[in-house]
């Protein structure tokens, strides 16, 4: 049976990406028609009720999967790589270049927002700025020291990507040391994996219905005129995502690996798809895994560590709001930042990225650290706060997006990508034949 993917073809031979899409614009076309309505039922029993309902069992079906799948995926990743030296290479690359290219996203994002200059002569009537809380900014010490985890089984079971990936590179390390005695174990953690990326099959499958909900449920509430009173700051913010996104990006990929840009996006379309959907770059790392490894070709072995590292740490899109939204916020109160401001900025969007988790909505919470730090009001984010929704969702495609970039220039320098998968653009993709089930199995 063939190896499958977020492309899988239905009966009709269109593929899972084209549904999805089809989908997605319904959804939107849904969303808006509702929210004109604004009909009291409509909105409690269909948006609220039913199109919440589906939306939220399909994230979670999606979340249920990250943990056991990057457990028993970075298990094998670990021991499949079998040097230590080697993993430590891998982790320091990537460590590095996540770094580094959040650092570049909101360096963008803040040249951008200077230049256009959103939030001049803002005007303020009839928004409410109270009631936001301030979190407060981590130390570089403290984020560092919470990787290590008291309990590994309390951060499996509420999901701390950080501590999960320190305790599995651990387990993983010792393993290997045990040599040839733990070569039960690690044959039972490949089958797991195969295991994992089944269920994401099962779940895949009733993935249009899920971006439908999601997306209507999205449009229905927020509707399109909350984007008038801050439409400088939307423009600005979606300008700044979209170049770092088919300029920046690409260009990095090409110059550290010389992969082609336009393949590989053509490759990562259903993961960017599943991550405008769900807004969580946490919720979105099977399907980014899957078209990581089966699609664009990196091993397994950097794949299963890079991918769940990067969607815990790299936070290109959000590093960019913040950038637009610091800026926006310090005209709007006609507050001059200064160089040290904006120096200031960058470095807090980075440290904060490496600590937080990638779930819808934690933008904002970083976003109260930067502000705190260069002394912008904050009640400020409630100006912004009704578009974070829809805009969450485009820097969430951005961040795996970054995830799954830096994942291609380590397993490149690695040698460790298939470029024939790269260059076949029929890799990964199942038929609806190869969709059945074989007959052994039926019998």
């Amino acid at each position: 049976m063939a190896d499958s993917t977020a492309e899988t073809t239905g009966g009709g031979g269109m593929s899972l990406t084209s549904k999805i899409m089809i989908a997605m614009g319904l959804g939107i076309v849904v969303g808006v028609i509702l929210n004109t309505i604004d009909n009291d039922f409509l909105n409690t029993q269909i948006v609220a009720g039913f199109f919440g309902m589906i939306g939220t069992m399909f994230v979670n079906a999606l979340k249920m999967l990250v943990v056991p799948l990057v457990f028993f995926s970075l298990l094998g990743g670990v021991t499949g790589i079998g040097d230590i030296r080697v993993l430590g290479r891998v982790g320091s690359k990537s460590f590095g270049l996540y770094l580094f290219t959040t650092a570049l996203a909101i360096t963008v994002a803040l040249v951008l927002a200077t230049l256009i200059g959103p939030g001049r002569g803002f005007d303020m009537t009839g928004i409410d700025v109270s009631g936001i809380n301030a979190a407060e900014a981590p130390t570089v010490w403290a984020v560092f020291a919470a990787i290590v985890p008291t309990n590994p089984i309390q951060a499996f079971a509420s999901g701390e990507m950080l501590q999960v990936i320190f305790y599995t590179v651990v387990l993983g390390i010792a393993v290997l040391m045990l040599g040839g005695r733990s070569k039960p174990f690690i044959e039972a953690c490949d089958y797991m994996n195969e295991v994992m990326m089944k269920i994401v099959d099962l779940v895949m499958r009733a993935a249009p219905y899920g971006v439908f909900a999601l997306i209507a449920k999205t449009f229905a509430e927020q509707g399109i005129g909350l984007f008038l009173p801050v439409l400088a700051y939307v423009v600005t913010l979606v300008a700044a995502l979209m170049i770092h996104l088919f300029i920046t990006l690409p260009t990095l990929l090409k110059t550290l690996s010389g992969l082609n840009p336009i393949t590989f996006m053509r490759k990562m379309r259903p993961a960017q798809i599943f991550a405008f959907s769900t807004a969580s770059s946490n919720a979105t790392i099977p399907i980014t895994y899957q078209c990581a490894t089966e699609r664009v070709g990196c091993d397994k072995s950097v794949a299963s560590f890079c991918i769940p590292f990067g969607a815990t740490i790299n936070m290109d899109g959000t590093a960019i709001m913040q950038g637009v939204a610091t800026v926006f916020l310090a005209n709007v109160y006609a507050i001059d930042l200064g160089l040290a401001g904006y120096v200031t900025v960058i470095g807090m969007a980075v440290l904060a990225s490496i600590g937080t988790a990638g779930v819808p909505g934690v933008g904002l919470v970083m976003l109260t650290m930067v502000l705190g730090q260069v002394g912008l009001p904050i009640e400020g984010i409630a100006i912004i706060l009704g578009v974070d929704r829809l805009m969450d969702m485009i820097r969430t495609a951005v961040n795996i997006t970054g995830d799954a970039i830096v994942t291609s220039i380590v397993a490149k320098g690695e040698g460790k990508i298939d470029l024939a998968v790269f260059e076949n653009p029929d890799a990964g993709i199942e038929t609806s034949a190869d969709a059945q089930l074989p007959h052994e199995a039926i019998a």
